[in-house]
């Protein structure tokens, strides 16, 4: 589904003068999904961010999208304090240092192990827009020339740009690249793929800071996702899958970082295989120096 784009730049005064006519629009035609924006620190008027004008503008928003039938991903929100309870098509927030970050930052922007330390923190508080799936790493420029590696850039392999998706919980997701840098890219089919709310879901290893591998049932579903991080370490990990119902065969889509990926200096080589696997079976997860694996176990034909 396309996903509407909202940046209001604390505008809020103006936003809300327009907010009902283009929730009526976006319905009409049939757009279900909007992303706000809230860059800034007051309101024109001077309201905090976080203070109290802000709490019941954003209930305001969530409320005139769940009468339109709208799903909210928002960013720059406030913390997440159960709204989705009420109003569940409050699918989604940032809140957190996200992927835009890696596009400018002063700094180069995230280290390879921020993802690791947001598992075991911000995600604790509820669903987080990460915005994963760049396979752009290098962010060449308009000529095609790569930044340098001072620069700000994603700092993981392709691999992990996948398995960002199974680690890091959102029921709403994007593919957060240009439609370009996606096609004829074996590797989006897991994009395509992969389910982003679940039954069921079991941490395997993890150690905040260093890695994280987590499997998740799909909501609904019988097919199984694997997701693997690692810092700017490379990791091994044997991984039996002892949670697949027994008796059962099924087969393991397999996207593991290829023969001499790195995050610093070679991100894009990807091996894509697959092989039948059970309840008995264990995986062998290789991850490059800030690397990562991530798989789809589905039900053998």
């Amino acid at each position: 589904t396309l996903i509407g784009h909202n940046e209001t730049s604390m505008g809020v005064e103006n936003y809300e003068r327009q907010l009902e006519d283009a929730f009526d629009l976006y319905q009409r035609l049939g757009i279900r999904a909007i992303k706000t924006g809230y860059v800034g620190d007051k309101t024109a008027q001077g309201h905090a961010h976080h203070g109290q004008y802000m709490v019941r503008h954003w209930r305001k928003v969530i409320q005139e999208a769940a009468r339109r039938g709208i799903m909210l991903d928002v960013h720059e929100p406030i913390k997440d304090t159960g709204e989705r309870r009420t109003y569940p098509n409050m699918m989604t927030r940032e809140g957190s240092r996200g992927q835009e970050y890696n596009a400018w930052a002063g700094d180069g922007g995230n280290p390879p192990e921020h993802e690791t330390i947001l598992f075991f923190t911000r995600i604790l508080s509820g669903p987080m827009d990460f915005t994963p799936g760049v396979f752009d790493i290098l962010i060449a420029s308009t000529n095609g020339t790569p930044r340098p590696p001072e620069a700000a850039r994603v700092r993981t392999t392709l691999a992990k740009q996948l398995a960002l998706y199974v680690v890091l919980y959102s029921p709403m997701q994007m593919a957060a690249d240009l439609p370009e840098n996606y096609e004829g890219n074996p590797a989006f089919q897991f994009i395509k793929d992969v389910a982003v709310d679940w039954e069921q879901t079991r941490v395997l290893e993890g150690r905040i800071g260093d890695y994280v591998v987590v499997a998740r049932q799909e909501r609904g579903g019988p097919d199984w996702f694997i997701g693997a991080i690692t810092d700017e370490e490379a990791r091994t990990f044997e991984v039996p899958l002892a949670f697949l119902p027994a008796g059962q065969r099924f087969v393991a889509e397999i996207y593991a970082d290829g023969e001499g990926a790195h995050w610093l200096h070679n991100p894009f080589p990807i091996s894509i295989s697959s092989r039948p696997v059970d309840a008995r079976s264990t995986l062998t997860l290789r991850l490059a120096p800030g690397g990562g694996q991530a798989i789809r176990i589905r039900p053998a034909e």
